[in-house]
């Protein structure tokens, strides 16, 4: 997926995400503690190496294990993972308020902290993975997720449109709630999740125009593909991203906007014109 801002160069494809954090492990165990002696237990108002009756210094009470070191189950989703179950995952915590966005069966950073914080409530181990104690406990919580749950038509809700998308026919892109808004004269005909460039390659903010459009464009710097680009800012453009329908906004772009439902933007490519306005904003 990927724009990079070089002059009139095509250029777009993934980036992975910096700084996306490793996901904590999840041994299955408790850690083993050290063996001792079996000895009589000393009084337990008895300092240690205090003399007891029998004139020998007494042994230090051990330290009781914490609650908190429950044993964990067998690991079942996990950092990294990609499956419909882990779809089911989150959208069970979207149920109950863990979840803040529609479901895309990868399993990154938001979804192991989503779990963190359901583990924590439910004083559970705090691992980010989903093992079988945590999984019953979700799955006794929540009911089976619907379709439209599972595989909602936009995943981030929309926020009020910028005032610059609100009149003609606009592309307004908002990289707060990370969405596209198809506009015309103010009302919003169609809508999309999109993602942008990284830090070190940001998407440029501000108001544009479409230039080009090509719909089997291939970035020459990246050879990679990008379907349905509308460029609208020297090399970023609107483009399909294969890696953004695979691993989410676990990654960037090189600048362009990443869109990931390939039919959506296919029919948004045949509607768009050359000269349409494009607004990137906050």
């Amino acid at each position: 997926m990927a724009a990079v801002a070089v002059a009139v160069a095509t250029g777009c494809t993934a980036q992975a995400a910096g700084g996306g954090g490793a996901s904590p492990s999840a041994s299955g165990k408790p850690s083993a503690s050290s063996s001792s002696p079996t000895a009589p237990a000393p009084s337990s108002d008895a300092p240690s190496g205090t003399p007891t009756t029998d004139g020998k210094p007494s042994s230090p009470t051990p330290s009781s294990t914490p609650t908190s070191a429950q044993p964990v189950g067998k690991v079942l989703m996990k950092d990294g993972d990609e499956s419909e179950r882990v779809r089911e995952l989150q959208a069970r915590l979207r149920q109950i308020g863990y979840f803040d966005r529609a479901p895309t069966g990868f399993y990154g950073s938001i979804t192991g902290k989503a779990v963190s914080a359901f583990q924590k409530k439910r004083e559970l181990p705090q691992t980010g993975s989903v093992d079988e104690v945590t999984w019953q406990r979700l799955v006794g919580m929540t009911r089976k997720p619907t379709a439209d749950e599972l595989k909602p038509s936009t995943s981030n809700a929309l926020d009020t449109p910028d005032p610059r998308c609100m009149t003609g026919r606009v592309l307004c892109i908002s990289k707060e709630t990370r969405t596209l808004a198809w506009m015309i004269d103010g009302k919003v005909v169609s809508s999309m999740d999109v993602r942008f460039g990284s830090e070190n390659t940001p998407t440029r903010e501000g108001t544009f125009n479409v230039g080009r459009k090509v719909r089997n464009d291939w970035s020459k710097l990246y050879h990679t593909p990008m379907p349905y680009s509308m460029y609208f800012s020297r090399g970023q453009a609107v483009h399909y991203s294969a890696d953004f329908a695979a691993r989410g906004y676990n990654g960037a772009s090189h600048g362009c906007v990443n869109v990931r439902d390939r039919v959506k933007l296919a029919r948004l490519f045949d509607e768009v014109k050359v000269g349409d306005k494009v607004v990137v904003h906050w």
